[in-house]
């Protein structure tokens, strides 16, 4: 095992790794125990009792985080010229159609969403298993194939998320920075947890939520009680 550091030392003395803790008081502690010279994302992990290999045990959901990500998302929009312009508008950052797909083709994905219309997705198809693994391919169930685009866009820049389970039925998302004040990553906490929770499957037995945490980009992983998550 690797010696920890004086700054792991410290933060480790500034909680209490066994402690199963209040999401309120656990959010108020993310500060204390991130050291990072980066302005530091904060994450919430929950671990669900779901088999995503099943069709119906599949978990996912979109947000709008009350406070926003803290981070500025770079949107790419495909479309057909007639939508161009609303896209611009509502301040996407790329806009276009078969050149982007060429440069996606070639390798770039220097971007954090990606918007189209059903019309173009005919075009987008052939490109999903560069899309796929990045987590950028468009779906109408995230709101990112769609007519309106430019509501899409606006949603997106405000703080739109999408999570998923993966395969090993964790949703695992950033819902703010460590430089929000513990209220404002609290709130973003409730919503995410609310959606998660609306999500549980009809066909599934047995406990939903089996633990969670939360934690910033470099910090130790602070347990969250779950059995305030049905009252959230």
């Amino acid at each position: 095992m690797s010696k920890l550091t004086k700054n792991q030392k410290i933060v480790l003395e500034k909680f209490d790794q066994k402690k199963i803790y209040e999401l309120s008081e656990a959010c108020a502690i993310l500060k204390d125990i991130t050291y990072t010279k980066f302005d530091a994302s904060v994450e919430l992990t929950v671990n669900l009792g779901v088999d995503p290999r099943k069709a119906n045990q599949m978990v996912r959901g979109v947000v709008t985080l009350p406070n926003g990500t803290g981070k500025v998302s770079r949107v790419l929009v495909l479309c057909t010229p007639d939508k161009e312009e609303e896209a611009k508008a509502a301040g996407a950052d790329y806009v276009g159609l078969d050149e982007y797909i060429e440069k996606i083709k070639g390798g770039w994905t220097d971007i954090d969403v990606i918007i189209c219309t059903p019309s173009v997705m005919g075009k987008v198809g052939p490109i999903g298993r560069i899309l796929g693994p990045r987590g950028l391919m468009p779906n109408p169930k995230t709101g990112t194939v769609t007519m309106e685009i430019g509501n899409a866009v606006k949603e997106v820049k405000a703080g739109k998320i999408d999570f998923k389970v993966d395969k090993a039925g964790t949703v695992h998302t950033a819902i703010g920075k460590v430089s929000f004040t513990p209220e404002a990553i609290c709130e973003n906490a409730k919503v995410v947890i609310s959606e998660i929770l609306k999500q549980k499957p009809q066909t599934l037995k047995g406990s939903y939520v089996k633990s969670a945490s939360i934690c910033t980009t470099m910090s130790p992983g602070l347990k969250l009680d779950i059995k305030a998550f049905s009252a959230e």
